[in-house]
């Protein structure tokens, strides 16, 4: 299903020119899914394979994000799936606190057009820009909070990036609390 203000917006990224990373760019690599999920997440930048696809989330992080899913009982038809910028940084570097701030407006306006009952941000750029945390992933990672979209309220939390998870096994048991709480979140809306 299109959303006419999704699509409008994607357009706008698509011919953004605001910072120095969309002068690199192969693609735009806006949010996908159910543009009405009751369950959003917010990475922090496309790599090199969602680059070249225009697909947020379809390396080998999206397919540990997959299999995330999958232990929860969901998949991502049911979920709207973003970046905190829709632009690769060169060399899948993290995104610097200035673009992240620069591509704002990009993310919140999709947050607020998809209006979901739980957000969950990827890793710490995500976080740190979305929730205003100011620690490491480590130490924000499972915390609620609220996030205000200016008309609503909608619960969050931190997790770790999929791509961190790759590099560092051992965190996927950290991972999997944060993702029952979740599941257990959706449950309490009714999902």
């Amino acid at each position: 299903m299109r959303v006419p203000a999704l699509d409008d917006l994607a357009t706008e990224a698509s011919t953004c020119t605001r910072c120095a990373l969309a002068q690199g760019r192969t693609n735009v690599v806006f949010g996908m899914g159910d543009p009405h999920a009751d369950l959003m997440f917010v990475g922090e930048g496309p790599g090199a394979e969602e680059d070249q696809r225009g697909l947020p989330f379809v390396g080998r992080s999206g397919k540990l994000l997959d299999l995330m899913l999958r232990a929860i009982g969901l998949d991502r038809t049911g979920a709207f799936i973003a970046n905190i910028i829709p632009w690769r940084p060169p060399g899948n570097r993290t995104p610097t606190p200035q673009e992240s701030q620069i591509c704002l407006p990009f993310i919140t306006r999709q947050i607020e057009l998809v209006d979901p009952d739980v957000l969950v941000c990827l890793g710490g750029p995500s976080s740190q820009t979305l929730l205003g945390f100011s620690d490491g992933i480590r130490r924000t990672r499972g915390r609620w909070l609220a996030y205000n979209t200016g008309t609503r309220e909608i619960r969050a939390i931190a997790t770790f990036h999929p791509a961190y998870l790759l590099r560092s096994p051992l965190e996927k048991r950290l991972a999997w609390r944060d993702f029952l709480a979740v599941k257990q979140a959706l449950r309490s809306v009714g999902k």
